[in-house]
Formats: structure tokens, C-alpha cells, sequence
């Protein structure tokens, strides 16, 4: 019987990848049935385009995908973009300013580079873990020569998650700030910083209706609260049993945590 399901968007840490950044075998295998039977895969991540190159290589998976928690919707392969919601120009002027007021290290991305102001223990996760190579600059001139899509707050310590609260409560009336992890790092907060209204729900809607897929035939997967909208955005609505309560409470089904293939189980119970 042909699924009703035309699309499957997927998160990628805590959903596709486990701690140690792998996929699971049994996963790659289910998610290569759903491209077999008909099903579109796309990815929905915070990651940059460039840090999931590696994860499309492995499941062989062209097309269009979502990145930068939803501000970026684009063909990694011919560079194609369907949607983008980028920071406004003289607020990442003030974002630098601002940085350098408080002494705190923050990543900016455009939709194919990632920008630094100095090397930090921040800088080697990016480098070994995400496969991102920086590029050094001057963050004050950076919103003049730049399109910034996403700016990142990678904290650990008490006393830069401290200055990280004083850089959301300074920008929170200008700007969308989504608050990430990866099981990789369970002691690291990864904070998304982007324009205001930027959500993984809305980069489905912009996907989905360049790609004239109806909503009601989309099903997604995810654990974090950036996927929050992602599953209330989607016909179907599937979330890890890693998820935080607050996930599971918007999602229609719960399948099994990313350990132990919760996507394929997801795949074989309700999609094929």
C-alpha cells in the first residue's frame, strides 16, 4: 500500500545522531526503504550548511533542507535557496558591540562561511566534532561585508552562561534566541541567536510550499525544543524518548530514543 506521507523532515542531533555523532546502521537502513517508497527526506537542524554535509554524503540525500534552526532553506548541493531570513544589518552592528562590551565569544555564519573574532575551546567542538574550519574577523566591520544568518553563544561555565543571560535579556525584544543541545556535549549550551521570527515551522511551510506538498502529508521527528514547531507545523508529529516533556507534549506519537533507532521504529510503525 502506498504511504500516505509524501515527506519526512528529521532533526539531526538527539534525533538522527547519538552522542558520538553516528547513525545508527539500522536507522540509514529504514530512512533508505522511505526514500525507496516514494518518501522526500529532508533534514531540519541548527547546524550550519556545512555540518551536515557529511550526514547527507552517508544517506545519500539530495534536494532541500533546513538549516540554522529554520532561517536558511536551500539546496546544499547547487547552493539554490528556497527561504532565508537573515539578521538585519545594524543589529549584528549592535550584536558586536555589544559582545565586546561583556567579553563573551559568540560564532556568526552566513549561509557558507563561519566567523570568529579568536580562537576558544568553542572553536575545536566546531572544528572536530561539526567539520567547520573558522574564518578570523574583525566583528565590527563583519555587518557591513556580510549577510548574517545565525549568531551562536557556545556556553559551559556558570559564569558565561551568566554573561550569555545578560546578552538575551539585552537583545530578547530584537531577536529569536532557541536554546540547543547535542548529546555530545550534555554540559554545553548551544544558543541560537537569529531574527526575530525565524522558526524550523515556518522553513516547513516555505519548503513545502515551494515543493507543493501538503502539510497534512509531512512527518517529522525531533527531541529539542527548536523542533517544537517543526512537529506542530507537521500532518504528523513524532518525537524521541529523549525529548523533553515539553517536545512529547506537542507530538502525536512517541517512538523510541536515538539510542536504540527511534527513527526506524518511527518508519516501520507509521510511515511505511
Amino acid at each position: 500500500m502506498p504511504t500516505k506521507y509524501k515527506m519526512l523532515v528529521l532533526d539531526v542531533d538527539g534525533t538522527l545522531l547519538d552522542k558520538r555523532g553516528i547513525i545508527s546502521d539500522e536507522d540509514a537502513r529504514a530512512l533508505a526503504r522511505a526514500t525507496a517508497a516514494g518518501i522526500r527526506v529532508s533534514l531540519s537542524t541548527g547546524r550550519a550548511v556545512k555540518a551536515c554535509t557529511k550526514i547527507l554524503s552517508w544517506l545519500a540525500l539530495d534536494g532541500y533542507h533546513i538549516f540554522f534552526d529554520g532561517a536558511l532553506v536551500c539546496n546544499p548541493e547547487t547552493g539554490e535557496e528556497v527561504y532565508a531570513d537573515p539578521i538585519n544589518k545594524e543589529i549584528v552592528r549592535q550584536m558586536a558591540e555589544y559582545l565586546g562590551r561583556i567579553e563573551i565569544n559568540m560564532d556568526f555564519y552566513s549561509a557558507s562561511r563561519y566567523f570568529i573574532e579568536r580562537e576558544t575551546w568553542a572553536t575545536e567542538i566546531r572544528r572536530t566534532f561539526f567539520g567547520l574550519e573558522p574564518t578570523l574577523v574583525d566583528f565590527t566591520k563583519l555587518w557591513q561585508q556580510e549577510r548574517i544568518i545565525k549568531g551562536t553563544l557556545v556556553v559551559a561555565s556558570a559564569e558565561e552562561k551568566a554573561r550569555a543571560n545578560a546578552f538575551y535579556l539585552h537583545f530578547k525584544d530584537k531577536l529569536h534566541f532557541s536554546f540547543t543541545k547535542t548529546p555530545a556535549f550534555p554540559e554545553v549550551d548551544f544558543i541560537n541567536v537569529l531574527a526575530p521570527d525565524v522558526s524550523k515551522g515556518t522553513a516547513l511551510k516555505a519548503l513545502t510550499a515551494f515543493l507543493k506538498i501538503p502539510l497534512a502529508e509531512v512527518a517529522a521527528m525531533g527531541d529539542g525544543a527548536n523542533d517544537i514547531p517543526l512537529l506542530a507545523t507537521a500532518g504528523l508529529a513524532i518525537a524521541m524518548e529523549n525529548a523533553s516533556p515539553e517536545v512529547k507534549a506537542v507530538a502525536d506519537y512517541v517512538t523510541l530514543d536515538v539510542d536504540h533507532s527511534g527513527i526506524a521504529a518511527a518508519i516501520d510503525k507509521y510511515l511505511l
